[in-house]
């Protein structure tokens, strides 16, 4: 049975991706949820004709209702709008494709509705791993890892026994600045680190994967969905992006998931599975490939995958603050508010000023909204 499907973060890169799944494969669209791009929210209202749409305030709903004042459309908005989206009941699974800690909420709704969920948004189970995969657990709603990492080894690990995994080979392109020196990447623009060689995306995940943080997010993403411990997980750098991770057996046996570098792929697979269905991604033509080639990850130049790393040994809300700090620090880099390599100084310093257990999700919140302050109050006017 086809999936019905709600959407949020649907004008962004992934939700874009989502939505050129589902007309492909003809899946209804339910609810669709955006922050400020009106006009793509409107063109996605007529084309899919969702049941709900929410937008990030009141005033980019009210612009949305005028746009399409001539259709039957149920219109919200804020926190609200996006939870009710995200639990729409006549949708079975919500794909979760917004950029920040804004996912958490919206997720846990989806998880109380026991809706399967395609989980896009990586900062939820940095930040809240723990919570996030016990109430799911408790009450049956499904997990499946729309990140093309995650998904490489959901799909290696598709009938396997957790007994037979001995370790996790996260893989990773390196970014557009692999092989340089800090000293080098003191002078990076905005326009330069949202450049990826390989993959399309949005300008948050764009940068965090040329610092190496995102990869540092996988990191303790991975030991949540997988169950498994940081010692547990080897990160490989492989700039071709051909393999999109791989497991090691206790065999030594190594299973690797390949394909081309399109998001399409692994958002199909986490809305059909476990059914594979033809969708419109390239195939790998083997003749033509180049060299696989690999590498160990350069932490004294890119520090902010060691710091996740770090994080993620530690525990607590270490991981949160870390990602929270990173969200923010990030935006102001964004704006030319912020130098490239002090993203990571103000990372690490937003880490060594907080601590505690991450026991619910009232503290996690907490924690969230401190290392954001913390950054603009000593970092938003450097």
């Amino acid at each position: 049975m086809d999936p019905k499907i709600s959407l949020i973060g649907c004008t962004g890169s992934i939700g874009r991706q989502t939505l050129d799944v589902a007309d492909n494969l003809g899946l209804p669209v339910e609810a669709l949820a955006a922050n400020n791009n009106v006009k793509l929210m409107a063109e996605q209202a007529r084309r899919f004709k969702p049941k709900f749409a929410a937008m990030g305030s009141e005033e980019t709903a009210k612009e949305l209702r005028l746009l399409l004042r001539d259709m039957e459309l149920e219109i919200g908005w804020g926190a609200e709008g996006l939870a009710r989206a995200a639990a729409w009941p006549t949708a079975d699974c919500l794909v979760t494709a917004v950029s920040g800690s804004v996912g958490l909420k919206p997720t846990l709704a989806a998880i109380d509705a026991k809706k399967r969920i395609a989980i896009a948004n990586k900062e939820t189970l940095v930040c809240a791993g723990s919570i996030v995969t016990a109430r799911a657990k408790a009450s049956g709603a499904v997990l499946v890892p729309v990140d093309s990492e995650h998904s490489a080894i959901f799909q290696c690990m598709s009938g396997r026994d957790r007994s037979e995994l001995r370790k996790i080979l996260l893989t990773g392109s390196g970014g557009p600045f692999r092989g340089r020196k800090r000293a080098e990447l003191a002078g990076v623009t905005p326009q330069q680190a949202v450049s990826h060689p390989n993959w399309s995306m949005g300008a948050k995940i764009s940068v965090d994967s040329s610092t190496l943080m995102n990869k540092g997010l996988e990191f303790i993403e991975a030991m949540h969905l997988f169950a498994v411990r940081p010692e547990d997980i080897q990160v490989v750098i492989h700039p071709q992006s051909l393999i999109h991770s791989m497991v090691e057996l206790v065999d030594g046996t190594v299973i690797a998931q390949m394909g081309c570098a399109d998001m399409r792929m692994p958002i199909q697979y986490a809305l059909t599975y476990p059914r594979r269905l033809p969708g419109r991604s390239e195939a790998l033509d083997f003749w033509k490939m180049r060299d696989l080639s690999f590498e160990a990850p350069d932490l004294e130049n890119f520090p902010c995958l060691r710091l996740a790393m770090d994080c993620a040994r530690a525990g607590g809300l270490k991981a949160c603050v870390m990602s929270a700090a990173n969200e923010a620090a990030v935006h102001l880099f964004l704006r030319g508010a912020l130098g490239y390599n002090r993203i990571y100084d103000c990372v690490q310093a937003a880490v060594d000023r907080f601590d505690g257990n991450a026991g619910d999700i009232d503290a996690v919140i907490e924690a969230d909204a401190a290392a954001r302050e913390f950054v603009r109050l000593n970092y938003g006017k450097n």
